[in-house]
């Protein structure tokens, strides 16, 4: 797999919310530390996608902003 997307970080399916059309997925990158996507459905069974699954977290943003209180 060869990506034009710097941030690819391995993580593991830990919960799968489907939809009528698009699918909710969580997924852990280290303990206690998940991301969350919405993906199609379509996209999610093209995927195969299951729970314990391992699959990468992909992210391509122009902008990432920083808060702080």
């Amino acid at each position: 797999m060869k990506l034009s997307a710097r941030n690819a970080v391995k993580a593991t399916v830990k919960k799968i919310i489907p939809g009528v059309v698009n699918t909710e997925v969580t997924l852990e990158v280290a303990p206690g530390v998940e991301v969350v996507s919405i993906i199609t459905k379509s996209s999610a069974e093209k995927l195969h996608l299951t729970v314990g699954k391992e699959a990468y977290v992909v992210i391509k943003a122009t902008d990432v902003m920083i808060a702080i209180d």
